[in-house]
């Protein structure tokens, strides 16, 4: 008498017989432990080893593909809570300005955060809808990391310009610095990507002229934020694909260290007459 032979199990649950190998470690795994596959199916185990070994998707300039431009709606939130917390403080609004007397008193930390407050309705409507429009399309291109330092960039490059060249007694905010940078790297890109570039064009010509034809417009803050987005969507966009993000992160470093340089020689100049080295 002879005994029938015993029926293969799955390797993870040894209780359930099944007749079903992994295509890629040939041992046997019941239907929960199945996963599909090209061709066949494959163990929870395999499937994981091999996904590590799957590049990641990348964007053309290097960046992680945003399917969601989940940057812009946060920046447009924060813009808008703080043009309320604005509304409701007076102080706040004192406090988070570009004005250059309290930069060159070491507040240089209001050279960004000017960025994210604005004079009355129209002002904030105006920069939240341009961004609405204009950054998702570049936030899926460059992808979230170099779309957020493009941003800040700008706004900051802006906001440098604006302390260089403004009077002492003015008191600039707005956005506006960030939002012509991403307007100025939609042409770059735009150009790098071989589309139709003359909408962006006419939107740039169209807000330069409303900035020098407006009163009350930081055109500093305007040519400022236009110069450095293109100059960072530049190196985005023509950097060597070999050493992509060195060369990419190494502008954004250097153009850093630029303003840094600006900064410390505006201020020197502001505070020399008083004798403050």
């Amino acid at each position: 008498m002879t005994t029938p032979p015993q029926a293969p199990t799955c390797y993870r649950h040894p209780d359930r017989a099944t007749y079903v190998r992994c295509n890629r470690c040939n041992r046997y795994i019941c239907p929960e432990c199945m996963r599909d596959a090209a061709v066949g199916h494959q163990c929870a185990e395999c499937v994981g080893e091999g996904a590590k070994t799957v590049r990641q998707a990348r964007t053309q300039f290097g960046g992680v593909p945003a399917a969601t431009p989940l940057v812009t709606y946060v920046l447009i939130g924060i813009n808008v809570v703080m043009f309320v917390l604005q509304t409701m403080s007076s102080e706040l609004e004192r406090a988070l300005v570009l004005f250059s007397p309290a930069v060159a008193d070491g507040e240089w930390y209001r050279l960004l955060t000017s960025a994210f407050l604005h004079y009355g309705p129209m002002h904030i409507a105006f920069n939240m809808w341009a961004l609405y429009v204009i950054g998702p399309p570049l936030e899926v291109a460059l992808g979230r990391l170099r779309f957020t330092s493009l941003y800040l960039m700008s706004a900051l490059g802006g906001s440098v310009v604006v302390y260089l060249l403004s009077t002492l007694n003015g008191q600039t905010a707005g956005a506006s610095g960030a939002v012509f940078g991403l307007f100025g790297a939609t042409f770059v890109i735009g150009k790098k990507l071989n589309m139709d570039t003359r909408w962006v064009i006419g939107l740039i010509a169209i807000n330069l002229v409303i900035t020098f034809v407006v009163p009350n417009i930081s055109w500093q803050g305007h040519l400022g934020g236009l110069v450095t987005g293109a100059a960072i969507a530049t190196a985005y966009a023509y950097a060597p694909r070999t050493n992509r993000t060195a060369v990419q992160g190494g502008a954004l470093v250097g153009l850093l260290l630029l303003f840094l340089v600006l900064i410390w020689w505006r201020t020197a100049s502001l505070l020399s007459p008083f004798g403050v080295a």
